[in-house]
């Protein structure tokens, strides 16, 4: 804990557009809890080059996500923002905890079965040891909650194993974190293809919407949205289509499902769905109009992410000398 407050540590990579599904599930969970916790929030550049990344591209991806993250309503003054490459002991501990982490456990991924068969060109040992750099990203902080889907949470368990193989043998080092599932929202799923979580890297660009699409743009992907043929907005599991649209609505007014079924009973799929595509275009134009003044200034950002990177560096330094300590390695002269 720091300042009374628990510690939470989350972080998104630089790469693909950010989706309504991470703002929905992610983003706008991290704004609503922020002032609960002290919080470490960052832009996860280091596990993005598991893939080969165009260096260009990622560092303008990289500060794009950075500038979301104060757009969606994250102070950064009050948050702890910053790139993960701007803090060495990321990498630092994760050496240290490769050591203590076995080939079986990480061979158990799930995540690196599916990245291996879509990359199958550059499948490489970053990629089989990313869940360690997770873990050290983790631990790094002292995290006691960490937000994370349904399709992280092997990676949050295996984080959990490490620290706790870790402390049974130096004492108690490590903070034992928690998940944090946020309840509305959690997982937004295709617009094309409900069975599929919607997605950074979807091939067909009808199935996601981007936090920077425009309005015409959202309006017109929702109504091409795939539903079915009952032609009736129910929230159920045989109507996934609809109970996804349902969510995202939901998510966007506030309003709970059997609210969203009272208000368009009896009406069609062409005006619940018109009606689901502007409550996105409303919640996303304040965040866009901030993203747009926040880029113009360029002092500003730079300012925070200098100041970010240095509080990260201090708190993870306490960290990482401490379990340099526990291991043996010599103490560092000052």
């Amino acid at each position: 804990m720091l300042d009374g407050k628990k510690v939470l540590f989350s972080g998104m990579q630089a790469t693909g557009n950010l989706t309504l599904g991470n703002y929905l599930g992610a983003l706008k969970n991290w704004v609503s809890i922020s002032d609960e916790y002290e919080t470490f929030y960052s832009v996860v550049d280091m596990h993005s080059i598991t893939v080969r990344q165009d260096p260009a591209e990622l560092r303008r991806r990289a500060r794009t996500l950075l500038t979301l993250y104060i757009a969606a309503g994250l102070d950064p003054e009050k948050n702890c923002i910053y790139y993960q490459s701007h803090v060495s002991g990321h990498a630092e501990l994760s050496w240290i905890l490769s050591c203590y982490t076995y080939m079986g456990e990480l061979s158990r991924m799930t995540q690196f079965k599916d990245k291996s068969a879509k990359h199958a060109d550059n499948i490489n040992a970053g990629l089989f040891t990313y869940p360690v750099l997770m873990a050290a990203d983790i631990l790094l902080y002292q995290s006691d909650v960490v937000p994370v889907g349904i399709d992280q949470m092997q990676h949050l368990e295996l984080t959990r194993d490490i620290a706790q193989r870790f402390n049974s043998i130096y004492g108690d080092v490590f903070t034992i974190p928690e998940a944090y599932i946020g309840k509305v929202g959690a997982k937004i799923m295709s617009l094309q293809d409900p069975a599929k979580k919607m997605s950074k890297s979807d091939e067909n660009p009808n199935g996601s919407i981007y936090l920077m699409d425009d309005p015409d743009t959202i309006i017109r992907k929702f109504k091409r949205a795939v539903t079915d043929s009952e032609a009736h907005v129910h929230y159920c599991d045989e109507q996934p289509g609809i109970k996804n649209l349902i969510d995202i609505y939901c998510a966007c007014t506030g309003k709970t499902p059997a609210d969203a079924e009272a208000e368009f009973e009896g009406k069609g799929y062409g005006d619940f769905k018109l009606a689901v595509g502007e409550s996105v275009v409303s919640v996303l134009r304040p965040l866009q109009e901030r993203f747009a003044d926040l880029s113009k200034n360029k002092d500003y950002l730079d300012s925070m992410i200098k100041a970010n990177a240095e509080k990260a560096q201090y708190f993870s330094n306490k960290t990482l000398r401490k379990v340099q300590k526990k291991i043996g390695f010599p103490e560092r002269v000052r």
